[in-house]
């Protein structure tokens, strides 16, 4: 079962002419080629699509994690730098307050 031989083909053969007409059958044939044709263009395209999308997903994260690492950088530099204008201010004990 599910082996066809010779004799099992041309039976095949010979009912799809007698239900389609031998004029028809190039005519099923040609559809048939068409439509796999437009199979394979959609699932090309699909494809495509799906690569685009992950190309445009990879870069946009290549440049969000560019912007983050930038602004660390910056962060971590103003955190650095020495400020040189700062004074730094102690209170001052006076007579004054301890005699208040």
């Amino acid at each position: 079962m599910g082996d066809f031989g010779g004799l099992e083909w041309v039976v095949i053969v010979l009912v799809i002419v007698l239900l389609f007409g031998a004029k028809r059958i190039p005519e099923l044939a040609r559809g048939l080629g068409k439509g796999i044709n437009e199979f394979k263009r959609a699932t090309e395209d699909i494809k495509r699509e799906i690569d685009y999308g992950a190309n445009s997903v990879n870069e946009s994260a290549r440049q969000i994690d560019n912007e983050v690492r930038n602004t660390v950088k910056t962060s971590t530099e103003t955190q650095t730098q020495p400020q040189s204008d700062a004074v730094s201010h102690k209170p001052e004990n006076t007579d004054n307050d301890k005699n208040s």
